[in-house]
């Protein structure tokens, strides 16, 4: 069996346009902080959901104290912030933690609109 953790990408400001804005197919990407509770209450979702939908999507977080330029070019106010990127621009934004089906549905709309 694979190790779940590593379809979970770390993305920085060096990083960021390769692997969210220049992806190949839609991209999650959770906005967070590992000081944020209900952050890490869902890095485990994120990493059951990397498994799950596999070569489909690439699931991507971004440290915003790592990052705050990359927190600021996209407003993030709160965290988690959860955004769906599609060739390079966000089709989804979900701010705080929402439930595992949920977040799938938004994964399933966005693989579903025209990809």
């Amino acid at each position: 069996m694979s190790d779940k953790a590593t379809l979970v990408k770390h993305a920085d400001e060096g990083s960021f346009e390769s692997m969210v804005l220049k992806a190949d197919r839609p991209t999650v990407v959770d906005f967070w902080a590992p000081w944020c509770g209900p952050c890490r209450m869902i890095g485990p979702v994120l990493e059951d959901l990397a498994q799950k939908y596999g070569d489909q999507v690439h699931v991507v977080k971004v440290n915003v104290d790592d990052s705050p330029a990359i927190a600021r070019r996209y407003m993030i106010s709160g965290i988690p912030t959860i955004m769906i990127f599609k060739d390079g621009k966000v089709s989804e934004t979900q701010v705080g933690l929402i439930p595992k089906e949920q977040l799938a549905g938004l994964i399933e709309k966005n693989l579903m609109d025209g990809n």
